[in-house]
């Protein structure tokens, strides 16, 4: 590249870098090079830690999924694109002439190929946008001049076997067998091999189990740049909920209430949805996952079940409503409602640092069940049912589950509270019962002060739902031609 050609890229890149029509506000990447030296502190002595791309996964014939990163790698690299690979280091390594403590493998750049699926960052890119000194093309892993021998521990977890081989030979299915050829892996899982030596010592030194463990230890507590994203993610998916109660009508589908809430995602710049939107009318809201959300017509005297998350930059929220199709519960409705939001309150009172992480859930329990002893629908408190067969609370990040050690509350975590009363039709109780599927869930800051609700900006009482929904719509004019 001659002086002008490198003038002209310079300007190409510095100008790309600072495009105001593209997100500013991404993790940074001395975040990510951060989160990598706190794993470096966790690995044992003489150890390396290997982390793969997640797999690209197919839809139908010749159409994939959408790509999303494994979020373990994400955490620590920042890398979007499939087919990587990342080794952490506990010590400084002298390999092929260079001195370095972490390296990656990234696609390489190709030219076809990005006209089809967009630029790679290739291993320029990756250097300079991710942080990374030592970085590598995917197909330099096979070449590559490590011994894992000489490590006490090689970590990494345990491989599904979800993962395609393509006519790309650096793909992910490439770079998991080499890696297994390197270390020996496919050497012990044989029974009856005749070297007993190199079976024991290759077993010894891998481990499939601790990496889950470390990583769960770093993403349970956020770091205010992660508590950015994610207090945004919720928001958005808070808005989400009141504007849904405001455009509800009962001639609406569960379809279109799904459309409004992810609407409003990516209006607000959310890339993804979390998870797969449950949005269960009547007795759908008593299936816990349901997500065919196929009902045509949500029906007058239903209630709506709505369980959603934004997922912004990585970070995902995870909040439900369950509202009135017509605006006003029943009376039937709201003894379960309230019963359900007296649960949720008394649980949130007890996020507090120090307190163990199985103590809102069994308040909940304990007032649920004495609530509905008292409504007559189970014969007693200690009376064995199926109307709350769930826990209460979950941390949230990356994942909507996000790993933890779920020991006790720490400054800094954010965890769901989401108490819930589920009586499907023909349950061993009144009819008068029967349809009603109701969850509140909550996205809680651990904070020294106490619990904060991040996600407040979606009403919770009966009475504020039941006000929210008499307010106009922005969508009350959005109509469309009918269509045969």
């Amino acid at each position: 590249m001659n002086f002008k050609h490198f003038i002209i890229f310079f300007f190409v890149v510095s100008l790309n870098a600072q495009n105001p029509y593209l997100p500013q506000d991404y993790l940074t990447k001395e975040f990510h090079k951060e989160r990598r030296e706190a794993l470096r502190k966790e690995l044992p002595k003489n150890s390396v830690a290997v982390f793969f791309a997640n797999a690209v996964r197919n839809r139908a014939n010749d159409v994939e999924y959408v790509y999303h990163q494994d979020p373990n790698f994400y955490y620590l690299t920042g890398y979007k694109e499939p087919h990587a690979l990342l080794m952490v280091f506990k010590d400084e390594q002298n390999i092929q002439g260079k001195t370095f403590n972490e390296v990656l493998f990234v696609q390489e750049r190709n030219e076809y190929a990005e006209m089809w699926t967009g630029k790679r960052l290739g291993v320029k890119g990756a250097q300079d946008n991710l942080g990374f000194r030592i970085v590598f093309n995917g197909g330099d892993f096979k070449s590559f001049e490590i011994d894992f021998s000489k490590f006490d521990k090689i970590l990494f977890e345990q491989f599904k076997n979800d993962v395609r081989d393509t006519r790309d030979t650096a793909d992910l299915f490439d770079l998991i067998k080499t890696f297994k050829e390197k270390v020996s892996f496919d050497y012990i899982t044989i029974e009856n091999n005749d070297n007993d030596k190199i079976y024991n010592e290759t077993k010894k030194r891998i481990d499939t189990k601790s990496l889950k463990g470390f990583m769960a230890t770093l993403r349970e507590v956020k770091t205010k740049e992660e508590l950015v994203l994610l207090k945004k993610a919720v928001e958005i998916s808070a808005v989400g909920q009141l504007e849904m109660m405001k455009a509800m009508h009962p001639d609406m589908s569960e379809t279109e209430a799904q459309g409004v809430h992810e609407f409003i995602y990516k209006k607000y710049g959310a890339e993804y949805e979390g998870y797969p939107s449950i949005v269960g009318a009547g007795n759908n809201g008593c299936i816990l996952h349901y997500v065919e959300n196929s009902k045509t017509n949500i029906g007058d005297s239903n209630l709506i079940l709505m369980d959603l998350g934004a997922e912004y930059h990585g970070y995902t929220a995870d909040v439900t409503r369950t509202i009135p199709a017509n605006g006003k519960f029943t009376k039937e409705q709201k003894l379960i409602y309230d019963l359900v939001y007296k649960a949720q309150e008394a649980g949130i009172a007890a996020y507090t640092i120090g307190t163990d992480m199985s103590t809102p859930n069994k308040i909940a329990i304990k007032i649920i069940n004495k609530g509905l002893a008292d409504l007559g629908i189970i014969s007693s408190e200690k009376a064995y049912h199926k109307y709350f067969p769930h826990g209460t609370s979950h941390h949230i990040g990356l994942d909507v589950h996000d790993p933890g050690n779920y020991n006790k509350f720490e400054e800094n975590m954010v965890v769901t509270m989401e108490p819930g009363i589920y009586i499907p039709e023909g349950s061993p109780c009144d009819e008068k019962w029967w349809g009603i599927g109701i969850r509140i869930e909550d996205d809680i800051l651990i904070t020294k002060n106490g619990p904060v609700n991040l996600s407040v900006l979606a009403p919770r009482t009966s009475d504020d739902i039941e006000a929210a929904m008499q307010l106009p719509s922005v969508l009350d004019s959005f109509i469309l031609p009918k269509l045969d």
